[in-house]
């Protein structure tokens, strides 16, 4: 018998007991001996076993198959059977039958309840068929099967083919059911398709292109154009008169940090400003962020004002109840609730005439499409949201005050925005941009609701207008966007950009020929004076126009029509269509400011134009060349500039420190995503906070090491170790624990006077990108220990915005730290120019064991068993050679604390930043890269400026304003020169 036949005997056979003896093979004989204990081997087993020799073997048993000799399954019984055993195995299958035939199948249905033989499928639909027991529970449970079908489902969408889908109608309708959470902007759709959109401050806006063009754009903002749509930035609108406006203002800002609202060039409307705002009455503390600003000029013999402030979406929530407190606006202006009239209500007298009383409405047949009928063009067509369409329209935009005068206005999404970037930004303009054409004799003369025709009806408006148009071909002639002053201001009325569309795209780059043309004299004048006030008026000003100009837009499908009816086909429209005419705003952006080196990089245009007409601007620029720019590309320009982005780089002000909350919680998100193992342990790299910059603790602790005299205990020749300075710290604490107990300490601020700046920056001997040459800077005081106490006495909690550039090589990297070198690593930099810098020893990672044992409940009873024990050394603690000494009760508590432990990083409440490694910590970075200006790694972040200043005044005068930076996924630190530019 093979082996599968013994399985399956087997189990057949597992059922029966022990005790029953069969003869089919000496196996189960000598099996069933060995059960009932019979090993007495006496004559009888002699004789078994020489009958078997004699005689063949007989098939006995349960085989599987039919058999050749005819024979079938053994009939000799068991020779005895132990009745004990055999009662037991019976009752087991009599019990196994009854469970069977009794249990009811999974489900409560009544059927289940049936013997195995009586069930069938047709008694679930005929309930007569069951017995009459088990009926009235069976209707019972139909009629609830019945009613739980009958329920009111979703309804589903008459219109599911995609035919019907893509209708213009329904997919408007469909637009503006998603724009409920997140507003998009005009440009949505064209950035949906061609980069990774991103849901930030109530919007939804693309982050980064889907293909790789990282140096494209570079080169874009170097040598010809980069486009971004900044739409999203909120404007607030404040009318009111001018010296009641600039005194409401005057309480938000100070001169000492640079221009204000009154700079005289910014209040006669010539030129753009930006100013950093505070809390009234609150400077230098609680900054709200950084905002730019535009006056309308002034009107002869009127001091009614205008202006417009366009601020970061997360600034306006803190901004507008200012300006509100400011201003005495707490009157809000209700708008007037429009009507919104349906499409089965826009005509019911129709309806009803159309359809006859006597006969019945039709019903449309299921499973056919429905196909739109005539009466589905008499209601109003969907419109598109322009604006911010997730506001109630209830809620209000407009507030006044009774006292003042005043009114403000929230402007947020009425008004499109665009960004130019790069040298040929105005000649991207130039070919895209024509003069309004004037209105003919005839169109002039007829009555009209557009406003062009209006305007063109008076002389010294169409006089303005040709003056604007004489400055605007001056641009044509200019080189370099970068040559013009910054902030300039042009008004101007273009033409429909979309009737002088290029069939292909053109690469827009200044014209010699134009060039020449253009007078000299006139250009060096725009380029040393500006735009003349007179030329900065701009009818986008004025709501009524805005509003003219947004309902009377040609359609795309008006305008292929009139296209079609051109006998020269891709000819210009002539004459040019009335509604064609749009009043816009240019804006000059200055580039980079501050520094000796690459002047005016980054500089170009913003482009101001009415609501309901980006994509009519867009694609036209679009076709000119230029690149497009998302969120990441403006990070990297202002990264370039070495300019602070908000909110990422203002850590002092509201907006930033709810983003570093979220930017902290998402990087933490990602990293507990990893496994463990495949994780930085940055406890091990002595990296305290590696997803957050503990921005206070770092001014406190600076300020507590320089008061009292602390600067001269550290102010030695030689920078102290880590243990010395825990013990100044210690003593610092303990000296001033009384102090500390009446006096709160203050927050924390960012150095912005532009006189503390200068003096800071003369101390650190700027020099350029890679610090090969010093720069000439003004006459500066000489640095003492007196000037340094002085300056401390007034911005002690203060940190400052500095740029760093490496020695070598290096990629600076998001939270890297800034530390003081030591007298040796100075002296190793000056024997060897290659040096790339010291290592910092490996740190231990004290809560790992820990963290295991909270994972395995057994080893923490016995850990916690044995640190009862009063000689338990506490093997986990570090030890005095450890590069990061921390005492056993700092981790005790750290671990109580939180209990729930991260691997890889330091539980709340972290320990001193400042003497964590071995280097001392004096601030970290906020933005790092490879800069493809510079050709080396440079980094931008925040420096304590009493650490600066104690490290500056420990220096020698040659390696003065030398600092280490250290990524917080390495132990290696790189020299780096630090620059304070102004």
């Amino acid at each position: 018998m093979s082996a599968a036949k013994v399985k399956m005997r087997e189990k057949k056979m597992r059922n029966q007991p022990a005790s029953v003896q069969y003869s089919s093979s000496s196996r189960n004989v000598e099996r069933n001996a060995h059960n009932e204990g019979d090993t007495s081997g006496g004559p009888s087993d002699v004789r078994a076993s020489a009958e078997r020799q004699k005689k063949p073997p007989q098939r006995s048993g349960w085989v599987r198959g039919h058999h050749k000799d005819g024979g079938g399954y053994a009939k000799e019984m068991p020779k005895y059977i132990t009745a004990g055993a055999f009662a037991r195995a019976r009752s087991a299958e009599v019990k196994a039958m009854l469970k069977a035939v009794t249990k009811t199948t999974g489900s409560s249905h009544v059927f289940g309840a049936l013997p195995k033989h009586m069930r069938r499928r047709a008694m679930s639909h005929n309930t007569k068929r069951l017995p009459r027991r088990l009926r009235d529970v069976a209707n019972r449970m139909r009629e609830k099967s019945l009613q739980a079908g009958s329920k009111k489902k979703k309804e589903q969408a008459k219109n599911k083919s995609r035919k019907a889908r893509r209708r213009h109608g329904n997919l408007l309708l469909e637009f503006n059911r998603r724009q409920r959470k997140n507003i998009w902007l005009e440009t949505h759709i064209w950035h949906a398709k061609r980069f990774h959109m991103v849901k930030k401050w109530g919007y939804c806006l693309g982050d980064r292109p889907t293909y790789k063009c990282y140096r494209p754009c570079y080169r874009a903002m170097s040598s010809h154009c980069l486009l971004q749509d900044l739409s999203y930035y909120c404007c607030i609108e404040l009318q009111g008169e001018e010296d009641k406006l600039l005194a409401a203002l005057s309480q938000m800002t100070s001169k000492q940090a640079g221009p204000t609202f009154a700079a005289a060039l910014c209040l006669s409307g010539c030129r753009q400003g930006s100013v950093t705002v505070y809390k009234a009455g609150r400077y230098p503390s609680q900054p709200l962020g950084p905002v730019t600003f535009l006056w309308r000029p002034r009107t002869q013999g009127s001091t009614h004002r205008q202006l417009w402030i366009w601020a970061h979406p997360t600034l306006k929530q803190d901004l507008l109840p200012e300006l509100q407190t400011v201003c005495q606006c707490c009157e809000a202006v209700l708008p007037p609730v429009v009507p919104v009239v349906t499409p089965a209500e826009a005509n019911p007298i129709l309806e009803s005439e159309s359809k006859p009383e006597n006969k019945p409405e039709a019903k449309p047949i299921t499973g056919t499409k429905r196909k739109r009928s005539s009466k589905d063009f008499t209601g109003p067509p969907a419109k598109k949201i322009l604006g911010d369409g997730t506001r109630l329209p209830t809620t209000p935009i407009t507030w006044k005050s009774s006292s003042t005068g005043i009114v403000i206005n929230d402007l947020t999404m009425e008004i499109v925005r665009y960004r130019l970037i790069g040298p040929q930004s105005h000649s991207v303009l130039a070919e895209t941009l024509e003069a309004a054409t004037d209105c003919n004799e005839v169109d002039t003369s007829q009555a009209s609701t557009l406003w062009w025709p209006q305007h063109c009806k008076d002389e010294s408006k169409m006089s303005l207008h040709q003056q604007q148009t004489d400055v605007f071909h001056i641009l044509k002639g200019i080189y370099s966007t970068g040559e013009l002053p910054s902030g300039t201001v042009l008004g101007l009325t273009v033409d429909d950009p979309r009737l002088t569309l290029p069939t292909k795209k053109v690469k827009a780059m200044p014209c010699v020929k134009q060039a020449q043309e253009v007078d000299e004299e006139k250009r060096r004048e725009l380029m040393l004076r500006g735009v003349p006030q007179h030329c900065c008026q701009s009818f986008l000003w004025e709501q009524s126009v805005r509003d003219n100009v947004t309902d009377n837009k040609i359609s795309e499908q008006e305008l292929n029509c009139m296209r079609s009816e051109v006998l020269v086909p891709g000819s210009r429209l002539s004459p040019t269509p009335l509604q064609g005419r749009v009043p816009i705003l240019l804006l000059h952006q200055s580039g980079k400011q501050v520094g000796h080196e690459m002047n005016s990089w980054g500089a170009g245009w913003d482009l101001l134009l009415p609501k309901g007409w980006g994509m009519a601007f867009w694609v036209p620029l679009v076709y000119r060349g230029v690149r497009i720019g998302g969120l990441n590309m403006s990070l990297k320009h202002s990264q370039n500039k070495a300019a602070p982005h908000f909110p990422h780089d203002y850590p002092d002000c509201p907006a930033g420190i709810r983003f570093q909350e979220e930017q902290e919680a998402e990087l933490l998100d990602k990293f507990k995503r990893h496994p463990p193992a495949k994780r930085t342990n940055y406890i091990k790299h002595g990296c305290l906070a590696p997803f957050c910059c503990p921005w206070q603790q770092l001014a406190e602790e600076w300020e507590l090491l320089t008061r009292d005299g602390g600067e001269e205990r550290k102010g030695d020749s030689k920078i102290q170790t880590t243990t010395q300075t825990d013990t100044v710290m210690e003593e610092e604490m303990t000296s001033q624990q009384d102090i500390t107990l009446t006096k709160p300490l203050s927050r924390f601020t960012v150095l912005r006077d532009r006189k503390s700046l200068r003096l800071l920056s003369g101390w650190c001997r700027p020099t350029t990108s890679k610090g090969q040459r010093l720069c000439r800077v003004g006459e500066v005081p000489p640095l003492s220990r007196s000037a340094v106490m002085s300056f401390l006495a007034a911005h002690g909690m203060s940190l400052v915005w500095v740029r760093l550039s490496l020695f070598s090589k290096g990629k600076p990297e998001f939270h890297a730290m800034l530390c003081v070198p030591t007298t040796e690593d100075l002296k190793l930099l000056g024997k060897e120019l290659g040096n790339s810098g010291p290592q910092e020893p490996p740190h231990r990672d004290h809560f790992k064991s820990r963290i295991k044992h909270q994972k395995d409940p057994k080893k923490a009873t016995t850990s916690s068993l044995s640190s009862d024990k009063p000689e338990c050394k506490g093997s986990e603690l570090p030890s005095a050679s450890d590069p990061d000494p921390t005492t056993s009760e700092d981790l005790n508590s750290s671990f109580q604390a939180s209990s729930d432990l991260i691997l890889g990083l330091w539980p709340d409440p972290l320990p001193s930043v400042t003497s964590h490694c071995s280097r001392v910590t004096l601030g970290w970075i906020t933005q790092g890269d490879f800069s493809l200006s510079s050709g080396c790694g440079e980094a931008l972040g925040f420096v304590s400026v009493a650490g600066l200043l104690n490290t500056l005044l420990n220096q020698p005068v040659e390696h003065r304003g030398k600092l280490l930076l250290r990524n917080p996924t390495s132990l290696h630190y790189r020299f780096a020169k630090i620059n304070i530019e102004v």
